[in-house]
């Protein structure tokens, strides 16, 4: 499926992130759209605010939405 090792690497991790999410009860889909539209602007000394524990408790409340989500909601 990964094709290569350091493909597997990826998919390891990204099945890690999931699996962290569903543990901390984190909707995966709210997580990343989240994570993925902040990482840019996020400061690098903060960074472990974005990993799932304590990114529910800094972000979950307010998360940031993609324009899909206001067209299908």
């Amino acid at each position: 499926m990964a094709g290569r090792q350091g493909g597997a690497k990826h998919v390891g991790i990204v099945q890690s992130l999931i699996v962290t999410c569903r543990l901390h009860g984190i909707d995966v889909y709210t997580y990343l759209v989240d994570v993925l539209q902040r990482v840019a602007e996020h400061p690098a000394s903060r960074v472990a605010e974005l990993t799932p524990r304590l990114w529910k408790r800094h972000f979950a409340a307010d998360p940031l939405r993609s324009a899909l989500h206001t067209r299908v909601a």
